[in-house]
């Protein structure tokens, strides 16, 4: 079964400095139907206006995974990394027992978007870790290109969960396929353009849950990029 989350259908909050979409409840957004999917807690889109951001604030027990769309990100942690991350990086932050960070629009003129995600730890109370990686276009092109997973496989950054995040961008009429595992689930989410999934359109913004769909079909229309969540 395929169940459809419309981008439209999200919670929103425009701050000024920040125009988020939540596709799960978060913050003043609350849906008893929309809590998470799985270990998957949060994915926020977020557009930060040039020289907005996020001051220093504290995290728990969460794996943070942060994928830059477009423009740049300025991280500063507790752990002592500081750094800025453009279109192509994947950051990913254990908050295990306790982090604080700060992100900021690095850029004075240009707008900021990423996805921000949480997933719930396997297990809490562990020691904090970040680590960033970049992917390509061409990593991802025509193909799922694994940036997260649990033991760190392929290249991917090592995660706290039995999660695995596949990055992928496909030209129109292009496709690829997922089969996940027995007991396997999928959440499908839509960075840009339109996917065909088995039949249904996913416009940009989009999500989809898939459990007990043992071959997922995926097919471009307009030059799109998502993202692939293959969950326990």
């Amino acid at each position: 079964m395929i169940r459809h989350r419309p981008a439209r259908e999200r919670g929103h909050a425009d701050h000024g400095w920040l125009s988020t979409w939540h596709t799960f409840s978060f913050a003043g957004y609350h849906d008893p139907a929309h809590m998470g999917f799985r270990a998957l807690r949060v994915i926020n889109d977020d557009v930060i206006r040039a020289g907005g951001g996020f001051g220093t604030h504290g995290h728990r027990d969460m794996e943070i995974v942060t994928y830059v769309v477009e423009g740049e990100l300025e991280h500063r942690d507790s752990l002592g990394t500081g750094s800025v991350l453009r279109p192509g990086d994947v950051q990913r932050m254990s908050a295990g027992s306790g982090v604080r960070h700060s992100e900021f629009n690095h850029s004075r003129t240009a707008n900021l978007r990423l996805l921000q995600i949480w997933l719930l730890p396997a297990r809490e109370g562990v020691e904090p870790g970040y680590a960033e990686r970049h992917f390509t276009a061409d990593d991802k092109r025509g193909r799922l290109r694994l940036v997260v997973a649990p033991d760190g496989a392929d290249g991917a950054l090592g995660i706290g969960q039995d999660a695995r995040i596949h990055a992928c961008i496909l030209e129109p009429g292009q496709g690829v396929v997922h089969e996940p595992a027995p007991g396997r689930h999928t959440w499908i989410q839509v960075v840009r353009g339109s996917l065909d999934v088995g039949g249904l359109v996913l416009e940009e913004g989009d999500g989809a849950a898939a459990s007990d769909e043992p071959r997922l079909a995926i097919t471009g229309r307009d030059g799109a990029e998502f993202l692939l969540f293959d969950l326990a």
